[in-house]
């Protein structure tokens, strides 16, 4: 791919209050980027604020179920900035329910927050971007959009949806000098897990194992994002495992599906056992 070149500088990034958003703001400011920190807490959008280097970056207060943020946002960066570079939706978060437990409630929160939140962001900056005549976005999806396990439905849906919204602006923006990345991390450590339901605390047990266990961090995430956007390549899986798994599925389906369903079983296996008193 050709590499990209972003005179302005000038990303926002939702969810930058820690994690993976943060790890992606320290790693753009520190190329010399000005960055848009932007969070529903306000607590940990100082935190991170406090880690960048350089000056010049802004703090906005972002839910991504608000349109009115998205559109305070907007006018923040177009009056500060006077345009911007690049969008990082990263905000998320997770639960796991299968497909005949799932209440419109789950439904509703998730969709509202994983894939709406992504298309409000969209929705928000793309038609600067298309004025502009360039621009990049970057929506954080998960590999479970792409692997679809079972006993996560609303969470795999969600992201799928993501990846799919994704495709669909790469081949809408390339006449608008628009790219998109679409990132699919499997596990590491993250706090995504503090948004999980208490009613899955034995999923987030055996999921919080798998992050300990990863040699993959935010750092490393956050770098391939940034080699993503320089570079505006599309699919972006840090996982070296979760790759092979990826072109598995591609290729051999139905052998994916045996191994997801084996998987599947070892896992029901050990939330049974982190259940046991």
């Amino acid at each position: 791919m050709m590499q990209q070149d972003f005179p302005g500088k000038r990303i926002l990034i939702t969810g930058a209050g820690s994690g993976l958003g943060q790890a992606t703001a320290i790693r753009f400011a520190a190329a010399g980027w000005q960055v848009a920190v932007t969070d529903v807490d306000s607590g940990r959008i100082g935190d991170t604020i406090g880690q960048l280097a350089g000056s010049d970056h802004l703090e906005a207060v972002l839910d991504v179920r608000s349109q009115p943020d998205w559109d305070a946002a907007r006018a923040r960066v177009e009056s500060s900035w006077g345009g911007l570079d690049v969008v990082v939706n990263n905000a998320g978060v997770a639960a796991a329910v299968s497909v005949a437990d799932a209440s419109d409630q789950d439904w509703e929160w998730m969709m509202d927050i994983n894939l709406m939140g992504v298309i409000r962001g969209c929705r928000c900056f793309v038609p600067l971007m298309q004025n502009q005549g360039r621009g990049h976005v970057v929506n954080v999806s998960s590999f479970a959009g792409l692997a679809s396990a079972p006993g996560m439905a609303t969470y795999n849906v969600a992201k799928a949806g993501v990846i799919s919204l994704s495709e669909t602006l790469r081949a809408e923006g390339v006449d608008h000098g628009i790219g998109v990345s679409v990132v699919c991390p499997s596990f590491f450590a993250t706090n995504l897990l503090d948004s999980v339901p208490d009613r899955n605390a034995p999923f987030r047990h055996v999921v919080q194992r798998m992050m300990d266990k990863s040699s993959v961090t935010a750092g490393h995430v956050a770098e391939c994002i940034y080699d993503g956007v320089m570079k505006n390549r599309f699919m972006l899986i840090p996982h070296p495992k979760a790759r092979q798994h990826y072109w598995l599925k591609r290729l051999l389906p139905e052998t994916y599906f045996k191994q997801l369903v084996a998987f599947a079983r070892r896992q029901k296996s050990r939330l049974g056992q982190a259940q046991r008193p």
